[in-house]
């Protein structure tokens, strides 16, 4: 469809957003606490703690941070055990991807399979690729068009309910007649809600058993979950903040799993990055950069970004939900990876700028 076709859609859209969204910046206007501040206490290694401390900040009621190298593994915990989770928001895309990877080496998939020939979609979106998905080259839009997912989004930013609850069967519905009108490197948690649920598809196996199979397990983390609903939260589980200091509902669903829906703590980030940082992910491939995005690369989810202040080439992915950030990055050249947990939302890519400082930092420079 040509540009003049889609324009009042568009405009409607934009008239639809401004309607929502405008109301909910002026309530947090009027009514926004305090963040919660980061307590005094730590637990783990102390001069990771007070790294994090002077790198990270303050705003937040509680931070985990890992350091590793091929031979080493240092940890640390403020507000929070060692044992307790965190979500890591997108950088599920990135266990996605090393999943993705996996199943191309076992000849399950391959990066050219067309999602309709796993899912029950229609043209054009049947005939996306698994790796345009992976690689957000779709053309799908962030979020699925709909009036059902900006009410959603409203209704989030005014009670930080969570906006993603559905299922795999109501995201196929809400993409019928999806348009594939987003240019190439349009982030989208859409393609990766796709992707997951294609790869489970394909393995016949639900997303949560498939990833605790086949990345989880042999990674070492075992205490990583994928709940899509309340009832399989514990103890264990945080609940984070909103950068206003509100209490944040999870983000659970059977859809958002393979995009943003990992819990984990911050021992098995800490293995992650191990694994990254050595080679020993099953589905290392993933990292391998295939296309530009913006003026980074992107593999199957994972970006590469030569470091402005090292001009070292970092692999990494970051994560953000209603109450929590996230980061993880791995410095080849330098031989060490970071991971940063922190239970309070994302402000500007403040967790992620504070990861690339860590990585710097502890890799020598600064």
């Amino acid at each position: 469809m040509t540009a003049a076709g889609t324009a009042p859609r568009t405009g409607r859209r934009v008239a639809l957003i401004v309607v929502c969204v405008l109301p909910a910046l002026v309530a947090g206007l009027l009514w926004r606490p305090a963040p919660g501040p980061l307590p005094s206490g730590h637990v783990g290694d102390a001069e990771l703690a007070r790294l994090a401390r002077e790198v990270v900040g303050p705003d937040q009621p509680a931070l985990a941070v890992a350091a590793v190298t091929a031979r080493d593994v240092r940890t640390a915990a403020i507000g929070a055990r060692p044992e307790d989770r965190f979500e890591i928001g997108s950088i599920s895309k990135g266990l996605t991807g090393l999943l993705f990877a996996d199943m191309i080496e076992r000849g399950e998939v391959a990066p050219e399979t067309r999602v309709g020939d796993l899912l029950p979609l229609d043209a054009p979106l049947a005939d996306v690729t698994l790796a345009q998905l992976a690689t957000h080259h779709s053309g799908l839009a962030p979020q699925p068009e709909t009036l059902a997912q900006f009410l959603r989004n409203y209704w989030s930013s005014l009670t930080a309910a969570n906006p993603y609850d559905g299922t795999i069967a109501e995201r196929l519905a809400s993409l019928e007649g999806a348009e594939l009108t987003a240019p190439p490197a349009t982030y989208s948690n859409t393609g990766f809600e796709l992707l997951g649920a294609a790869l489970a598809a394909a393995a016949g196996t639900p997303y949560p058993q498939l990833l605790a199979e086949r990345v989880l397990g042999p990674l070492g983390m075992r205490d990583t979950i994928v709940p899509v609903s309340a009832a399989e939260l514990g103890p264990r589980d945080l609940f984070g903040e909103t950068g206003g200091g509100r209490h944040a509902d999870p983000w659970l669903g059977e859809a958002i799993a393979p995009a943003g829906g990992v819990r984990a703590d911050v021992t098995d980030m800490a293995a992650l990055a191990r694994a990254l940082l050595t080679g020993q992910a099953p589905g290392i491939d993933a990292l391998t950069p295939r296309l530009p995005f913006e003026e980074d690369r992107i593999g199957w989810a994972w970006f590469t970004t030569t470091d402005a202040g090292t001009g070292r080439e970092v692999v990494w992915h970051n994560g953000g939900t209603g109450g929590f950030a996230a980061f993880i990055g791995i410095d080849r050249e330098a031989g060490v990876g970071v991971a940063v947990l922190s239970a309070a939302e994302e402000s500007s890519n403040h967790v992620t700028r504070s990861g690339f400082r860590l990585l710097a930092r502890i890799g020598g420079d600064g």
